[in-house]
């Protein structure tokens, strides 16, 4: 390890504590991740961006913090905090094992059930590096339609992203989401629930990073596990099932609750993700 210098007195300047120590840390598709090594012998992970969009990282250490106070998932703890970095934990990479599986979804479970006050949130935030509207809903179907599904097909379709008729059809399911999701009460979601923001330690748990915490369905994070697929999936839902048990034919409407994260694929990187998301949305007409 060297010690980038603005880095680390930026971060000395925010722990109170002397780096050592830095290195880069790869994986990160926003925002750049410095490992610190720190005078007392322990680390620390360290993102920044420059000039990110107001409350960027501010939201997501009120997210990380929203989410450890349900005792379900790890999460790394939130050391520091400004307009242009966030400062975490360090977590030590592990592997990733059936059981890790199974206590990461009995976790989910758990921190699903510490509920929301309402479908959203009292914040906006952010997905990558989109604006996540959160303004709170009566039902989930009101939300799910109005802040998740079609701000981003509007986005899509004015990029180019996505072709008229496949809007059309996303948009006839959006009306018809109260007929075919069964409501719960509001779930503690981590909202951006992909294989590459579970961190697999070698305490043996699963730590959640980056999310777009939000009040929703708990399916969503469900469906988004198996988006890109997650190690060992299998056994983690089977854990999860145990533990909260799950209505009836949710497997089935996995590919409706990926409507969201494939429109904001769509948005960011075009590709086939219009495509894919209208493939999703016909199977419920």
């Amino acid at each position: 390890m060297t010690r980038l210098p603005l880095v680390a007195r930026r971060a000395e300047e925010l722990l109170g504590a002397a780096v050592v120590a830095t290195a880069p840390v790869a994986g990160g598709d926003v925002a750049t991740a410095t490992r610190l090594r720190l005078s007392n012998g322990s680390s620390a992970l360290m993102k920044t961006l420059p000039h990110p969009p107001e409350d960027f990282f501010e939201s997501e250490a009120r997210g990380l913090r929203w989410l450890a106070e349900a005792d379900g998932l790890a999460v790394p703890e939130v050391l520091a905090v400004d307009h242009e970095c966030l400062i975490l934990a360090w977590v030590e990479p592990g592997r990733t094992t059936p059981d890790a599986a199974s206590a990461f979804g009995r976790a989910l479970a758990r921190t699903h059930a510490a509920g929301a006050p309402s479908y959203g949130l009292d914040r906006d935030g952010w997905i990558g590096t989109l604006p996540l509207p959160n303004r709170p809903a009566g039902t989930w179907a009101e939300f799910y339609a109005t802040r998740r599904v079609l701000p981003y097909l509007k986005l899509a379709r004015d990029r180019g992203h996505l072709e008229p008729e496949d809007a059309g059809v996303i948009e006839a399911v959006a009306r018809r989401l109260p007929d075919l999701v069964p409501e719960e009460g509001p779930a503690r979601l981590h909202g951006d629930l992909w294989n590459g923001n579970v961190l697999w330690g070698g305490d043996g748990a699963a730590h959640v990073i980056d999310p777009a915490a939000h009040g929703g369905h708990r399916e969503t994070d469900l469906a988004m596990l198996a988006l890109f697929g997650l190690p060992q999936l299998p056994r983690a839902l089977e854990a999860y099932a145990e533990t909260a048990p799950l209505a009836d034919g949710w497997q089935d409407r996995t590919p409706l609750h990926q409507l969201h994260p494939l429109l904001v694929h769509a948005c960011l990187f075009g590709g086939g993700y219009g495509a894919r998301a209208a493939q999703a949305a016909r199977r419920f007409l």
